[in-house]
């Protein structure tokens, strides 16, 4: 397996080159030498059945490794019966949406705390995912579903909250959002200790060969005391995190990720400059171990 690099949905210069349907981003995307895109259903699962089978077909032409971004709605730390029906529901859809197209990841939000505390949104999180790994099997969908860290401090998706949650099950995978844990931790999600320190981590909690192939989200964030404000473009130089550290990390410890940027506006540029400077980590790792 290699580690890839693409954009979560389409850049400004998409648009710009003339293009106005997703069905052309494959082949887009394989022009600058990338080969991830991840399709975007943060405003509800919209996509229909012939476009989805269309990127797909494109996709394999151009070697394109394909996720799928759920609804925002989706809240698993919510004991509510009505949202557990719906956090299925949306997941069914997203399933069947990123089967037409061949996506065979499936990123999620963990949800708000709410009024309640942090260990009971953990306990709800526990029974809204069971509920969704059951549905999804009985369903017969195969989609590994990548929990994501999150940004902001009001909600369930710290580090340690994250891998807790996916070691509930081998069909889950985290999905590290770097800026994410960046903005919750005030910066300190940024350099080549901290980058090792996190896949320690997961590493103790759900052993090296899930964590070596782990999804992530990268963008640069400005972030407060609350944690998350607005993603940002590689040109800032003030928030970070930086991605050359993670890269060195990424080399010597042999992780092949999918690593999705989400810039604002330049995320296929920005994917590619990481694509870029992970190859000038390997190349000087190989020319060091000579």
């Amino acid at each position: 397996m290699e580690i890839k690099f693409g954009p979560a949905g389409n850049s400004d210069s998409f648009a710009k080159a003339g293009f106005k349907s997703t069905v052309d981003a494959p082949k887009w995307l394989h022009d600058m030498g990338l080969n991830a895109y991840e399709y975007q259903c943060g405003r509800g699962v919209n996509i229909g059945e012939e476009t989805a089978k269309k990127i797909g077909e494109q996709a394999k032409i151009y070697n394109i490794s394909l996720s799928l971004h759920t609804p925002y709605y989706i809240n698993l730390s919510s004991a509510e019966p009505e949202r557990l029906e719906k956090n299925v529901d949306y997941i069914i859809k997203s399933c069947i949406a990123a089967t037409n197209m061949g996506a065979t990841r499936l990123v999620v939000h963990t949800g708000g705390l709410g009024k309640q505390t942090r260990i009971k949104a953990m306990e709800n999180s526990v029974i809204n995912i069971k509920n969704i790994l059951n549905a999804i099997e009985e369903h017969g969908f195969k989609q590994t579903i990548c929990l994501e860290t999150m940004g902001k401090k009001n909600v369930i998706g710290s580090a340690e909250e994250i891998c807790e949650l996916v070691a509930l099950d081998d069909r889950l995978l985290p999905c590290i959002d770097f800026g994410h844990l960046n903005s919750r931790t005030g910066g300190k999600c940024n350099s080549y200790e901290d980058f090792n320190a996190l896949f320690n981590l997961f590493e103790d909690k759900i052993g090296k060969e899930r964590t070596k192939i782990f999804h992530a989200h990268f963008s640069k964030i400005e972030y407060s005391d609350k944690g998350e404000v607005r993603h940002l473009t590689f040109d800032d130089k003030i928030y970070g995190p930086e991605f050359e550290p993670l890269a060195k990390v990424l080399v010597e410890r042999d992780y092949t990720p999918t690593i999705i940027c989400e810039s604002a506006g330049t995320q296929a540029e920005d994917a590619k400059t990481m694509q870029t400077l992970y190859q000038e980590a390997k190349n000087l790792a190989n020319k060091n171990a000579l």
